[in-house]
């Protein structure tokens, strides 16, 4: 159970959040939990919103945005998001099990792709301390000032959904996967 309440409805989320819970039920079909945790306060939600929809008119492929989730979820040991990008991946961007299993542990079968997960589970792990080397590495695959930015805020993204996920305990609402990693 959730350590904070989780409204049951939009309805019953504060009024000023139930515009943009809307738009997520309208964009995914319904409004998952997280989102109704996270519309407990309206700037959080507008927040986590507005870098998300920044984020998806990037450079970066959706498939590669979802490997990063995948790699940060199972370094922050994120029971919630590991489920939901799993699901993500394998129905949206249609990931099969070895690129997840690939992403969990921080790369990618696909050889482009696989320099922004490294970099990315890099800087989770090192928290954000890479070295000259790693940037050079993302960069000789061929990944811009631009993107690079960009793999840097889908970090700070998903590890703040982590965090809020594993701080409140937010209830599970995809098929649940489990962390291989102890919290």
């Amino acid at each position: 159970m959730s350590r904070i309440p989780t409204p049951a409805s939009i309805t019953d989320a504060p009024e000023k959040s139930q515009g943009a819970l809307n738009a997520v039920k309208a964009q995914l079909g319904v409004a998952p939990n997280m989102f109704r945790l996270i519309a407990n306060s309206p700037q959080t939600l507008d927040g986590y919103l507005g870098l998300s929809g920044a984020l998806g008119k990037g450079a970066l492929a959706p498939t590669t945005r979802e490997r990063i989730a995948l790699a940060v979820a199972e370094i922050n040991a994120c029971n919630y998001c590991l489920s939901a990008h799993t699901y993500l991946g394998k129905t949206l961007t249609k990931l099969d099990d070895a690129e997840i299993t690939a992403n969990r542990s921080g790369a990618s079968n696909d050889p482009i792709a696989d320099a922004a997960v490294r970099f990315a589970a890099k800087l989770v792990r090192v928290r954000g301390q890479v070295s000259d080397a790693d940037v050079t590495a993302v960069k000789a695959a061929g990944y811009t000032n631009a993107q690079i930015l960009e793999i840097i805020a889908h970090v700070a993204l998903n590890t703040f959904t982590n965090y809020v996920n594993e701080a409140l305990k937010t209830d599970i609402d995809f098929p649940v996967v489990e962390s291989r990693k102890a919290a």
